[in-house]
């Protein structure tokens, strides 16, 4: 499939996850793409769950349903006499898993940090805030590591709120605009900084979203190509002009009026941003009727919504455009794929909402979706996972093009017993299509800068350059951007740029999907197979907010494994 670019040659920047990573233990026979079990058990459920700079991926649960299954290392207690389980818990309720060598280590965390949010900052600290009881208004951040000795560091009271089912986006300043949550109608920023105050300033959207079941929480939230929060909850969306706390455009509500936020929990993702984008997408899939939640209290279980919306938030006057998915979903995780262009639909449930004991049927198997198809030819059906994904399940895109995907714990506590769906200590990989042995001919690679090396450090506007190669490659020859697609194994190149996503709750907060502009591409005059292509890096951090991203050069849909950069002013 070609990418639907004005440039026939277009190099594409992505965040993905680590070489040389453990052989596979097991694989789907049949239908797109396969599973791979990772670890049967990593002693903790992944309620949360981001991939960081130094391919490692930190995962926590909430503190207090009890104890977990993977204890802290050297006879360590966490000591909290405001712990409404365990004032007193030996075991662990984070990991850090590396994904190259496959495996896993216990983290410490102090406070509660069920159901929270978080960003990653421009030096590349996890920064995670919010909760439940001691843990509402705390911020915990978490600096990469390569030598196993990095861990939480904790902030009591940083936040000026509760922030409980909270969302977060980072902004092009590097903060975190912290928006919404239970009882919470407010946005906030953090760090704090003079410019804004350092109350909670009200947002009365949310009150006028809210309805019994609260299908207003974790909002959707988009950084718009203009500077201005997209946000979406329950039904509707407004652009939000947070330097001056005004609401600058109120969207139509999409069609049907079902909810799509938690616990309704649908999913959105902000669409791949072409080069010097003029005009942003966003797409919203699934969620669960009004009245599901409620619903399944008395085990009814409504099927989940099957339509998905589709809005240009840049239109003058924009409209949603509903698309229908081959089968009803409820909690999908939406995770943009390093090609650019696919978006896979992942975990979740057929009927009921999100909420303990609130699904009855799992949704095994993933979607893909082309946003650059026609209408009616967008969605794919890919072979079915093993394990049920349902409430407390998450999933983020890896360096190697791969979806981590793990959790999954629709109990008040760990059951493992005597219930339908016990709960999910289990790590497994999704491998899409573009990753069958039969594409390794077509697979680019980058050789400089090294996949396995230091992050890049590239500026705002300036220039990059790339080496690459792919194995059934054209006789060299030389190429520049507008040139046609060639012959052999070298199809239309891109490059794409990838934020990776802070997942929880049917929501990757802060995920971003970028083509770079192409200057040129060459082929080398000595190496059979070998080539050079220079990109441009996005103008200003209101595209791309500075930080950590992977990037990945694509021939044809076929993505290299993404290599590290780092882009500041």
């Amino acid at each position: 499939m070609e990418l639907a670019l004005p440039h026939n040659l277009v190099l594409v920047l992505l965040l993905a996850c680590g070489a040389g990573i453990a052989p596979p233990a097991a694989a789907a026979a049949s239908g797109g793409g396969r599973w791979d079990i990772l670890q049967h058990s990593i002693g903790v459920s992944a309620m949360h769950m981001q991939l960081l700079r130094n391919d490692r991926v930190i995962i926590f649960d909430r503190t207090d349903f009890g104890p977990s299954n993977l204890s802290l290392p050297d006879g360590r207690c966490r000591r909290n006499p405001h712990e409404r389980v365990l004032p007193v818990d030996c075991t662990a309720h984070s990991a850090e898993y590396d994904v190259r060598t496959n495996a896993f280590r216990p983290l410490s965390v102090f406070t509660d940090t069920w159901c929270s949010s978080g960003t990653v900052s421009p030096d590349g600290t996890l920064v995670q805030t919010g909760g439940w009881n001691d843990g509402y208004r705390n911020a915990r951040t978490m600096a990469p590591c390569v030598d196993g000795t990095c861990d939480w560091n904790e902030t009591q009271d940083a936040l000026a709120a509760n922030r409980w089912y909270a969302t977060n986006q980072i902004l092009p300043d590097g903060r975190a605009f912290i928006v919404g949550g239970r009882r919470q109608f407010s946005y906030e920023f953090y760090p704090k900084q003079a410019d804004h105050p350092s109350d909670a300033i009200a947002l009365p959207f949310l009150v006028q979203t809210k309805d019994p079941e609260e299908n207003n929480l974790y909002p959707f939230v988009h950084l718009n190509i203009d500077g201005n929060l997209f946000i979406f909850a329950k039904n509707r969306a407004v652009l939000l002009d947070y330097k001056r706390n005004k609401i600058v455009r109120t969207y139509p509500e999409l069609a049907g009026g079902d909810p799509r936020n938690y616990p309704s929990s649908g999913s959105s993702v902000l669409l791949p941003l072409k080069p010097s984008p003029t005009e942003a997408e966003v797409l919203v899939c699934g969620g669960a009727p009004a009245g599901s939640y409620n619903a399944t209290k008395d085990k009814s279980f409504p099927p989940a919504l099957t339509t998905c919306g589709r809005i240009r938030i840049t239109d003058a006057a924009p409209s949603w455009t509903i698309e229908t998915m081959p089968s009803p979903r409820v909690m999908g995780d939406m995770i943009l794929l390093p090609n650019g262009a696919e978006v896979a639909i992942i975990n979740g449930a057929t009927d009921g909402s999100a909420g303990w004991e609130s699904a009855n049927t799992p949704a095994y198997a993933p979607l893909i979706y082309r946003p650059d198809h026609a209408p009616g030819d967008r969605f794919e059906e890919q072979s079915a996972s093993g394990i049920a994904r349902l409430y407390h399940s998450s999933a983020v895109l890896l360096r190697d093009g791969r979806v981590l995907v793990g959790g999954s714990n629709p109990h008040v506590y760990y059951n493992f017993s005597n219930v339908r769906y016990p709960t999910e200590l289990s790590l497994e990989a999704f491998s899409p299509e573009y990753l069958d042995r039969t594409n390794d001919v077509l697979r680019p690679a980058i050789t400089d800068p090294s996949p396995t090396g230091a992050p890049a450090s590239v500026t705002y506007g300036g220039s990059m350059t790339l080496q690459f190669s792919v194995p059934a490659a054209p006789a060299p020859s030389s190429r520049r951007a507008h040139g046609g697609g060639g012959g052999g194994g070298l199809g239309f190149v891109s490059v794409t740029m990838v934020a990776p996503s802070f997942t929880t709750h049917s929501f990757g907060m802060n995920q971003r999907l970028l083509f770079l502009d192409v200057l040129e591409t060459a082929a080398s005059s000595s190496t059979p197979g070998a080539y050079e292509v220079s990109v441009v890096m996005p103008a200003t951090a209101v595209i791309a907010p500075p930080g950590y991203y992977l990037v990945f050069v694509v021939n044809g849909h076929i993505p290299s494994e993404g290599i590290w950069v780092h882009i500041d002013s």
